[in-house]
C-alpha cells in the first residue's frame, strides 16, 4: 500500500515507511521532527522543472508528462522498484511539501508505484506471468 503526506502533517506509526521525496529539505522542519526512514532525492522533479511548473494547475499535464521522463533514469527505476518491493509487503508514506495536494510529485510517483503493484511482473521474454 502506498501513502502521499504532507512534510508538515505530524508523523503516525500507521504510516509504515516514511520516505521523503523531495530534493530540498522542507522549511522550518527539523530533521528530527520529520522521522523519515529514507530521503530519495533522485525521486524529486529537477530544479528546472520546479520553476517551469511553478505549482501551476494549468501545467500540471506538462509538469507530469516531464517528470515521468525524468523517472525513466536508471537510478530513479532501481529506486521506484524498491518502493515497489517495499510497498508489497507493508505501507509506504511518501513525503512531500509542496502545499498544493492534487498536483505535486507525490500525486504522481503514488500513481505510478501503485500500478506496478497491481501490474503482475513481465517474464524475460516479455509475456506476463
Amino acid at each position: 500500500m502506498v501513502e502521499i503526506k504532507r512534510a508538515y502533517e505530524a508523523p503516525s506509526r500507521d504510516d509504515g515507511y516514511r520516505v521523503l521525496i523531495d530534493r530540498l529539505w522542507p522549511r522550518g522542519i527539523k530533521k528530527t521532527d520529520l522521522k523519515i526512514d529514507e530521503w530519495i532525492k533522485i525521486l524529486a522533479p529537477s530544479a528546472e522543472l520546479r520553476r517551469a511548473f511553478g505549482h501551476d494547475p494549468k501545467r500540471w499535464a506538462m509538469f507530469q508528462a516531464r517528470y515521468k521522463s525524468e523517472l525513466r533514469s536508471s537510478e530513479a527505476k532501481e529506486k521506484i522498484r524498491a518502493l515497489v518491493e517495499r510497498a508489497k509487503n507493508g505501507k509506504v508514506t511518501l513525503i512531500y511539501s509542496a502545499k498544493d495536494v492534487e498536483h505535486n510529485n507525490a500525486v504522481v510517483l503514488k500513481r505510478m508505484i501503485s500500478r506496478k503493484l497491481r501490474t503482475p511482473a513481465k517474464t524475460s521474454k516479455g509475456k506476463r506471468s
